[in-house]
């Protein structure tokens, strides 16, 4: 049987008989593009493990970890200040729908900067928006969750103090780990099981005898707050685990995603702005009660989570943890100077349990993963788990 003369292929299985430079000419161009692609992935991969592994200074680092500890501080004693001071209370519902819409506006700053001309940031919004109704009904079930998980921090911080509130809300972390085993089929160590473990008695300690604020007038309800952070860190812990599971799923961009997900929650949003207080917002306008503590707790809210997404990259785990912890003691330091909270011994024995707790989940695993991909996973758990 003949053989290419070029390449040595069988004419019958593989090579065009009589004319093996064509056959050869196609062996060369597939070889090139094979080839240009393993480049291109080993380039994007490297691309990647250098940004992963980027050097910062220390001052940096410390700079990270002040402005996370003063973001999750300030927004809820500024929060729990708007809900308990003001004689004229605005809207709970409107501020959650003008956070939604910065948001999206910021994202669409950042797509802007990533696309790096118009013609492509408007391609890239007509593929993905217009043309991806599919996408779109995807990304709605987070919104919904999320507004709700905005709305019951609105609830929770007019029933009780700043500083039990970031003490209780921390069960985000077992409600979220909990979330990745089912979810995303991981595994904890035992170590991350008992500092879980550890939270909950926390926590419980902190909910016993809630401390007390002797500077508020204002009628609370400490079991409807506790009920509305329980709904809170639910939703959190969902919805945070499955818009990580469609993120995993295509290559879409991130600030893609995140305009999706922000154009559904506005739709939400404001659906919920006229079922929960449409008569009111008719009657006294959609902006009644804004102040400028107003106007910084919405601006809080909005870039927050944006800025703390990027700010995490260039933290390890250890120092997320005592960001964590350090907000907890800045709040309760704000709410007995605001508020005239009054700390217990319960209260205190839980704060130190919860603050010991988030330190010890933060510490590295010593076993590896049953995943392909133990690296990645982990780190994405951990930056999921801080915002």
């Amino acid at each position: 049987m003949t053989v290419c003369r070029l390449c040595g292929a069988l004419p019958l299985l593989l090579c065009i008989p009589g004319t093996p430079a064509l056959h050869c000419s196609f062996i060369r161009h597939v070889a090139v593009r094979l080839k240009k692609k393993t480049i291109f992935r080993k380039v994007k991969k490297e691309n990647k493990s250098t940004m992963a592994n980027e050097p910062v200074s220390l001052f940096f680092k410390l700079y990270c970890l002040t402005v996370m500890t003063l973001v999750a501080a300030t927004y809820t004693v500024a929060l729990r200040f708007t809900r308990t001071v003001s004689s004229d209370l605005y809207f709970s519902t409107t501020a959650v729908c003008v956070t939604e819409v910065i948001k999206l506006v910021l994202s669409l700053g950042m797509l802007a900067k990533e696309s790096g001309n118009l013609s492509k940031l408007r391609m890239s919004i007509v593929q993905h928006v217009f043309r991806s109704p599919k996408e779109l009904l995807q990304l709605s079930v987070p919104s919904v969750v999320y507004a709700i998980q905005n709305n019951m921090a609105f609830v929770a911080l007019s029933n009780l103090d700043a500083a039990v509130y970031q003490v209780t809300y921390q069960l985000k972390i077992p409600c979220t780990a909990l979330c990745t085993v089912l979810m995303l089929n991981r595994s904890l160590n035992r170590l991350q099981w008992f500092s879980v473990f550890l939270l909950c008695g926390g926590v419980t300690l902190v909910q016993w005898k809630p401390a007390e604020a002797t500077k508020v007038q204002v009628e609370q309800n400490p079991l409807l707050g506790f009920l509305a952070i329980a709904v809170a860190v639910l939703c959190s812990g969902f919805a945070g685990v499955y818009f990580e599971k469609v993120l995993k799923s295509s290559d879409t961009s991130l600030w893609v995603r995140n305009i999706q997900m922000y154009l559904s929650g506005i739709a939400v949003t404001l659906a919920g702005v006229f079922i929960s207080d449409g008569s009111g917002v008719l009657r006294k306008g959609f902006f009644y009660g804004y102040t400028p503590w107003v106007c910084f707790v919405i601006l809080l809210a909005s870039m927050g989570g944006l800025y703390t997404s990027v700010v995490v990259k260039y933290t390890d785990n250890i120092m997320k943890g005592f960001s964590a912890a350090a907000a907890i003691v800045l709040s309760t330091v704000a709410s007995v100077l605001l508020f005239g909270l009054q700390i217990t011994a319960t209260f205190a024995s839980g704060a130190i349990l919860v603050c010991i707790s988030i330190y010890m989940y933060g510490l590295p695993k010593q076993d590896t993963s049953k995943l392909a991909r133990p690296e990645q996973d982990r780190e994405a758990t951990q930056k999921l788990l801080a915002v």
